[in-house]
């Protein structure tokens, strides 16, 4: 782990408040990407038959929720830095209900396409990066175990509200669906974040050196662009790779269920992947994890191509899904690393917008690939291929020359 000293955030919370505030997030992230997230995709094909709208054209209406998030999220970075998080989550949670509503009631898409960039640009104010904002400046040096706490409550938000959302448009149709999962973000996620995130925000910690106090410069750094560059080429083949592995296993020979069921498998290994972050961050340095990481998404990703039999494609998919649960607090840990937790919101907005629209774009350019390749496990080794393109530029993406950071040789 990084030996970069954050410092003891003086006029901060008590730790009954810290418990508090991270109670409170893990309570609101499970809600916000279960509701915000997660119910679309279980919702999409009940849309597609009662509007006569292709998948297609309601799938890039999401997308371009997720290209609004990426957006917001650059002046939510900056805004948490200044005041916290308590006014701008708040906000966020208030804006999606009228968003959802507008979804949920559409008579047409010009509405439907308005409502989930509104959407959009409420995910920007309440998903992972201003949460990972909040928690890095008050927890201070205790914050990548409070960043692992959150992310694995967080990934409990599919197996709540999938289920939930598949009973509930059983029961009634999409509209009434999205219209009662809004009332409970608004009765869980508006008070919550508005009660349990106040408290004083502290100053943001001393930089360790002239070069960290400088945000314009660590932005404009070659080490800031390959981070950039090499997580969102790894955002890339994960989220391709991720949206088309139903269709890989049934080309592979899978019934519908068990390819469903190998995806689920993949999502627990996400879980094992975020619990073992922790003695991996204490043995390695930035630059080995995040380039072992990438090497590893390789490996995983051509293994899903090249592979024939169940149990080895079962295998390899907790595995990928292993990976994949690291890679998440890599990115919530990257910029801490390598300069300090001093501009954490800003630059993290900086950082996480592209990493947000390649995530919105992979599913659909996955799915062209495959058209393009002539089969999805075609399409994995193109994706292995990227991956592999994303660890070596991840080597560079750690400042050199910076006494304040620890780097673990690769051997």
């Amino acid at each position: 782990m990084s030996d970069i000293t954050v410092a003891p955030q003086t006029g901060g919370l008590t730790a009954t408040g810290l418990r508090r505030v991270l109670a409170t997030l893990c309570l609101t992230e499970i809600t916000s990407w279960g509701i915000l997230y997660y119910a679309f995709p279980v919702l999409s094909v009940s849309i597609t038959h009662d509007t006569g709208w292709s998948a297609s054209t309601i799938t890039a209406a999401f997308s371009l929720s997720q290209l609004a998030a990426a957006l917001t999220g650059i002046p939510v970075g900056r805004l948490i830095d200044r005041i916290g998080p308590r006014v701008i989550m708040t906000l966020g949670s208030v804006l999606a209900i009228p968003s959802l509503i507008v979804v949920a009631t559409a008579p047409n898409l010009a509405l439907f396409f308005t409502g989930w960039i509104a959407a959009g640009i409420a995910m920007g104010a309440v998903l992972y990066p201003p949460a990972f904002a909040a928690l890095t400046r008050w927890y201070g040096t205790g914050h990548v175990k409070a960043l692992m706490i959150l992310t694995l409550a967080a990934g409990l938000a599919s197996t709540v509200f999938a289920p939930l959302t598949a009973t509930l448009v059983q029961h009634t149709d999409w509209r009434a669906t999205y219209l009662i999962l809004t009332a409970i973000l608004a009765i869980v996620t508006i008070p919550a974040h508005w009660l349990g995130l106040h408290g004083p925000w502290p100053h943001p910690p001393p930089p360790a050196n002239s070069f960290h106090a400088d945000h314009n410069a660590i932005a404009r750094s070659p080490a800031f662009l390959a981070l950039v560059v090499a997580l969102s080429l790894g955002a890339f083949t994960a989220f391709a790779g991720v949206f088309n592995l139903v269709p890989l296993l049934i080309e592979r020979g899978f019934s519908p269920s068990l390819a469903a069921l190998t995806l689920g498998l993949g999502g627990a290994g996400q879980v094992l992947g975020r619990i073992g972050y922790l003695p991996l961050a204490a043995a390695t340095g930035p630059r080995v994890r995040i380039v072992t990481a990438f090497a590893a998404t390789a490996a995983a990703t051509a293994l899903l191509g090249l592979g024939t039999t169940v149990m080895v494609l079962i295998g390899v998919s907790i595995g990928a899904g292993l990976v994949r649960g690291i890679m998440t607090l890599i990115q919530a840990t990257a910029i801490t690393e390598r300069w300090g937790a001093t501009h954490y919101g800003r630059l993290s907005g900086l950082m996480s917008a592209p990493v947000v629209i390649v995530m919105a774009l992979a599913p659909w350019a996955g799915t062209a690939l495959s058209a393009w390749t002539g089969s999805y496990a075609n399409t994995y080794l193109l994706l292995a291929a990227l991956a592999v393109v994303a660890a070596a530029v991840a080597f560079a993406s750690v400042p050199r020359h910076d006494p304040t950071i620890r780097t673990t040789s690769i051997r």
